[in-house]
């Protein structure tokens, strides 16, 4: 190995040192970057032999996040956030539950379906995983609790239902992956409308046959045990749904058929969840505050680890990590599914130690270039960058997984942080099991299946 080489583990260890130090992951990121900006000059690894040392790579850095901060893609972050935050203020997810759950109440299991249903409509308008999840449970787990359901498969299907959100779009987490790997966000969007659809599909088939099995763990609650499907449970349903489908439909409408820019929906999105919230008679100062101050707080804590991550990789990349990490991964195998399973197991075990962002902005750039050189042979229907889409959203499915696996599923604990203290950690790890088998079964489908990621995206061209 040469010294370059040496630099990029010495990077990758001190970043992974200092990773379990308590230092802010922002913090962390850039001054690492920044570190081995000095180690490099001090190594004469940025030595040029004509001009001496080059100390471009400094100007680089400041570079690049000016661009960062210029992309108005980015825009559409905070919009989507507000969005998000403004419909869990609405009380729009309260009422849904309620009529969903009078709909399916005679139903073995109809109280889980109907938190994987809010969880999908949540995850079509938040994207925020902390927030479906919190929201889902202090919402529908006193309820399922109090029916008799078995504490372990309420506390799976909540988790699991909450995680819904990094994928269906609109999710802040395709924007940024289509901003690093310079792909479409309107072609991410839709090549994870059926991804996304399959796994909520996949819970509820889990659910109902699991009610089927065991139905003393889901039982049925007497007051809807007599209640009888008529108009006005039909109407009641319908009312309360036909809002945020009409905004979620409104918003992707617009992207997917070329109205709007990702951008100019977003913008779209955030006022309309606030007509919404007014609507509800929730719109007040104090609970406009919390929204601004709550999208604030979420977009900084975003964009501070964008700009460390920056800093980071482009450091990585001028020692050659590039290189080192292509070397390293394409002599794994000469079979590109091999490698690109490979790539998929690495980010899972990423996601125990790591959050989706931190991910998504260091790792993904450095593989993408290599899945993109594959021979993989993805039915593309014509779209463009076909087999960088279906990785995309493999990866994305990935990290979902790895929210819910134990012992540091990001998941777990944002539902722990809200359950009654008689609930503790080992009932939502055995809890998560089945939903964690259900996304790799997900996984294998859409990694065999490409055609469920690239389908949609080419109806628009």
């Amino acid at each position: 190995m040469e010294i370059n080489d040496w630099l990029v583990v010495a990077m990758f260890l001190t970043f992974i040192l200092f990773l379990f130090s308590g230092i802010p992951i922002a913090w962390v990121l850039g001054g690492v970057g920044v570190l081995f900006v000095g180690v490099g000059y001090l190594a004469d690894t940025y030595f040029d032999t004509i001009t001496g040392l080059d100390y471009s790579t400094i100007g680089l850095v400041a570079n690049r996040i000016y661009k960062i901060m210029d992309n108005w893609v980015l825009v559409a972050l905070p919009m989507f956030i507000f969005m998000g935050l403004a419909l869990d203020e609405s009380g729009i997810a309260e009422k849904l539950l309620k009529s969903i759950q009078k709909f399916f109440g005679r139903l073995r299991g109809g109280l889980a379906i109907t938190v994987v249903i809010i969880g999908i409509i949540l995850a079509a308008s938040t994207g925020i995983i902390g927030a479906s999840v919190v929201l889902l449970a202090v919402m529908s787990l006193p309820i399922m609790l109090k029916q008799g359901y078995d504490k372990q498969i309420a506390l799976g299907t909540i988790a699991s239902s909450g995680t819904l959100g990094i994928l269906i779009p609109p999710s802040i987490m395709l924007i940024i992956m289509a901003d690093q790997v310079g792909l479409s966000v309107g072609d991410l969007f839709m090549g994870a409308v059926f991804p996304g659809i399959l796994l909520g599909t996949l819970y509820i088939v889990f659910i109902f046959i699991y009610g089927l099995v065991k139905p003393n763990k889901m039982p049925i609650a007497k007051e809807d045990a007599n209640l009888k499907m008529d108009f006005a449970l039909a109407w009641d349903l319908v009312k309360n749904i036909i809002p945020p489908a009409a905004l979620v439909l409104t918003v992707l409408g617009s992207i997917f058929f070329g109205l709007a820019t990702p951008t100019e929906a977003s913008g779209l999105g955030a006022f309309g969840a606030l007509v919404l919230t007014a609507v509800n008679g929730k719109l007040k100062f104090n609970v406009l505050k919390k929204i601004c101050h709550s999208t604030m707080n979420t977009t900084g804590y975003i964009f501070a680890i964008f700009v460390g991550a920056t800093c980071f990789s482009l450091v990585l990349r001028e020692l050659g990590g590039d290189e080192l990490i292509s070397a390293a991964v394409t002599g794994i195998s000469d079979n590109p599914i091999i490698i690109v399973a490979f790539i998929l197991f690495i980010v899972f075990l990423l996601g125990f130690v790591l959050d989706w962002i931190e991910i998504t902005l260091i790792v993904l750039p450095l593989v993408a270039p290599i899945v993109q050189n594959l021979d993989l042979n993805v039915v593309s229907y014509g779209i463009d960058n076909a087999n960088l889409i279906w990785f995309v959203l493999l990866v994305a499915v990935t990290l979902q997984t790895s929210f819910l696996t134990p012992p540091v599923g990001f998941a777990l604990f944002y539902l722990k942080g809200v359950c009654p203290p008689e609930i503790e950690l080992k009932d939502i790890y055995k809890g998560v099991v089945p939903f964690i088998l259900l996304q790799l079964l997900g996984l294998a489908l859409i990694a065999f299946f490409p055609q469920l990621v690239t389908w949609l995206p080419s109806v628009a061209y």
